[in-house]
């Protein structure tokens, strides 16, 4: 589905949301992180059996269907670390990148996160 598709479902549902149960949402991150996209269905698909709005369930269905073949961040992450973990094998591991201590960017940002 085009980014653009998931962003139209993301914002209807964002102003159905926000006519009927008050909540705000974040549309361009609810389009974007399916995470927080599934959130959003289920307190949509809550609203619905709750308040009896049919329409929240169904713009609910929507959006998750759209969300679907998207991974969850933390498996993009897992993917990315996997792929990015330095060979073992002695051939083809690269020597160990050398610093200069003395250089104050390098200690603060090759050698640790700030």
């Amino acid at each position: 589905m085009l980014p653009s598709e998931k962003m139209a479902i993301a914002a209807h549902l964002h102003v159905l949301l926000r006519r009927k149960t008050g909540r705000v949402t974040d549309t361009e991150w609810m389009a974007g992180n399916a995470e927080y996209a599934a959130e959003i269905v289920r307190f949509a698909r809550a609203s619905a059996k709750h308040d009896g709005h049919a329409d929240l369930g169904e713009w609910a269905a929507k959006l998750e269907a759209a969300m679907a073949p998207t991974l969850p961040a933390a498996t993009m992450a897992e993917k990315l670390l996997v792929t990015a973990r330095p060979s073992t094998d002695a051939n083809t591991a690269s020597p160990p990148a050398k610093t200069d201590p003395g250089n104050p960017a390098e200690v603060r940002y090759v050698r640790g996160i700030r």
